[in-house]
């Protein structure tokens, strides 16, 4: 998932249009409209190479090729064999740009009146099949991946194309504004969020309810997306601006669209099976004065940066990273002051936080530069790229008498609560196993970005286990204790990086408990497929979603049944970190994570380090290990 915007609606042709995207942050654009003049499916072969230049030269990639395709309703022979022309362009464009999602339709562009009939009407679906089959076998030779919008149809007209057609890799292209305010949507609108999520391979996203209010309000993209991210969709989110205020220019308008897609942006791995409501609107008494934060690192820190705006008794004063064009994009976005410089920051009497979202093997010199000039710090995980980092940051604080936090969010979703609270309460019994997996896909670009620090072990701290499967390190040592001792092998399968894309670890506990803990970054799906299971004396547990499970599962089995609903109550105020940062601040409310917390989690991983890499992948302690806090 990733996000694009339509080639024509700044208008601009694409040569113009192009570098005022690429100054908005955009890696991607897709193709619609004219181009160079001409319609882009009807370029010629030259052109289509001054094409792949102008892309090359700005950086840029083709996310999908938005098409007119089969947009008429049961044609004639004539028309037919214009549309078939059509594809075969489409087919030399996806060829000479090297993109094969195709945003298409299919026969089927009734009147108002006669909407959803296809739906319902085997003999009219029939008429379509017939007509548009053709198209789909020369798209499905030429190896292209169709997604039929919901435009002029219903989603359910996509639907039963899409069904009898039976091509597992072709889907909806989701027109979020074109049926938002239908009766299903009004009735349930997160069950009509998903149901349109599981088709969706891609996203549009029109000013009308994004930049400019719907019928009174706002479309909750935010929510939009992050179901679309946790079901893996793997196409763009695109902006089609539509512009619908005529006194406001097409790229301004089309720039704010861009806007409203960064702010309602999903973290990079899912929060958890349940997305906690935001306390805006549960005032903390601290609200009159909240806790200024600036948030120093703005990749994930640009999604930290909006929920510090989002949440009650905390103020974001400002934004800095050493990326001016990153700075200045965030800060705008925020309507915050920005920096490339810490400096300003330190002196500044409103910032009481400094969040710091850098790389990992960054994290202990900006935090303990904040620290000696009395600032409070919050870190992102991990803590640090290795232990004796983690101590000076800890030491530091310690000596200073400031707060220091580590951003695990994890600990924050009430799954996490309810499991920790049932493994307290002895729910299961004694331990006996447990199986904690992740299973993603991360792309060379994912690697090569931002200086290529991911994957090394001065930046990142490591590779799988270090960046991604950290999320969950922590919630089983939340929710279940240190082990005593660990084992690991490790191995880099199809990454050009320093450290591990697939490791395996077991955990062994002083109780005797045995869990199994697997990562990889070489899924083939782009999804974060998670499961923790635990089983003991008198019960197990289970937790899973993502992968192949279009909704998220949690089980616990307790008194000889099965049940969703979690046998021990969690009493939790906290939304996110920043919350319960602020409370601490303001009221002295214990830290959820703190810096100690965090290192727990970094000797646990650098455990299964020195077994993987020095150790033959023979057991080493935890409990009594030197960096054990």
């Amino acid at each position: 998932m990733f996000p694009s915007i339509f080639s024509d609606e700044l208008g601009w042709d694409i040569a113009k249009g192009l570098p005022i995207i690429t100054s908005w942050g955009l890696e991607y654009v897709d193709l619609r409209g004219r181009v160079f003049g001409r319609s882009a499916e009807g370029l010629p072969a030259e052109k289509l190479a001054d094409l792949k230049k102008l892309f090359d030269d700005h950086g840029m990639k083709l996310g999908c090729i938005q098409s007119s395709l089969a947009k008429v309703h049961l044609p004639d022979a004539e028309r037919q064999k214009a549309e078939a022309e059509k594809l075969e362009g489409i087919i030399r464009l996806a060829d000479a740009l090297d993109c094969r999602l195709v945003r298409s339709f299919h026969y089927w562009q009734p009147a108002e009146e006669d909407r959803g009939q296809l739906a319902v009407r085997p003999d009219e679906l029939q008429k379509v099949l017939d007509l548009f089959a053709p198209l789909a076998e020369r798209a499905q030779d030429a190896g292209l991946i169709l997604t039929f919008e919901n435009c002029g149809v219903t989603p359910d007209e996509v639907f039963t194309v899409l069904d009898a057609l039976d091509v597992p890799q072709w889907g909806m292209a989701w027109d979020v504004a074109n049926t938002w305010a239908c009766e299903e949507c009004l009735e349930d609108e997160d069950a009509y969020i998903l149901r349109m999520v599981r088709r969706a391979r891609l996203l549009h996203v029109k000013a009308n309810g994004s930049a400019i209010p719907r019928e009174g309000r706002y479309i909750p993209y935010d929510k939009i997306l992050e179901a679309c991210h946790n079901a893996g969709m793997p196409g763009p989110v695109s902006v089609e601006t539509h512009n619908p205020d005529r006194s406001v220019s097409n790229e301004e308008m089309s720039r704010r669209v861009v806007q409203v897609v960064r702010k309602a942006w999903p973290t990079a791995a899912p929060g958890g099976l349940s997305k906690p409501e935001i306390v805006r609107t549960v005032s903390r008494p601290w609200d009159d004065e909240p806790v200024g934060f600036v948030v120093v690192g703005l990749g994930m820190g640009q999604v930290r940066s909006k929920d510090i705006t989002q949440t009650s008794g905390t103020k974001l004063v400002g934004v800095c990273d050493l990326v001016e064009d990153r700075a200045k994009r965030v800060g705008e976005e925020f309507d915050v002051p920005w920096t490339t410089d810490l400096a300003p920051w330190l002196s500044n009497d409103e910032v009481e936080v400094v969040f710091v979202v850098t790389e990992t093997g960054n994290h202990a010199k900006v935090a303990c530069q904040a620290l000696e000039a009395g600032k409070h710090v919050i870190t992102t995980k991990p803590m640090d790229a290795n232990v004796a980092n983690c101590d000076r940051m800890i030491r530091l604080a310690e000596e200073k008498g400031l707060l220091l936090g580590v951003d695990l969010g994890r600990r924050y979703q009430r799954e996490t609560q309810q499991l920790r609270a049932a493994v307290a309460a002895g729910t299961f019994g004694r331990l006996l196993s447990g199986n904690c997996s992740l299973k993603i896909l991360r792309d060379r670009k994912y690697f090569d970005h931002n200086g290529r620090w991911r994957g090394t072990w001065a930046l990142d701290g490591g590779g799988v286990m270090s960046n991604q499967a950290i999320h969950h390190i922590d919630e089983v040592v939340y929710a279940v204790g240190m082990p005593e001792k660990v084992r690991c092998n490790a191995w880099t399968m199809t990454h050009d990086i320093e450290a591990e894309d697939t490791a395996s670890a077991v955990w062994l506990y002083e109780s005797g408990f045995v869990l199994t803990f697997t990562a990889t970054t070489c899924y083939p799906q782009p999804t974060w497929y998670y499961l923790l299971e635990l089983t003991g004396q008198d019960g197990a547990y289970i937790q899973t979603a993502g992968g192949p499970f279009e909704d998220p599962l949690i089980r616990y089995y307790v008194d000889g049944a099965w049940s969703d609903k979690a046998p021990a109550a969690a009493d939790f105020p906290w939304v996110n970190s920043a919350d319960n940062f602020a409370a601490a601040v303001r009221t002295g409310a214990p830290l959820v994570a703190t810096g100690r917390d965090g290192k727990r989690s970094r000797v646990v991983l650098d455990a299964m380090y020195e077994s993987a890499y020095r150790n033959g992948g023979d057991w080493v302690d935890v409990v009594g290990h030197p960096a054990t806090p």
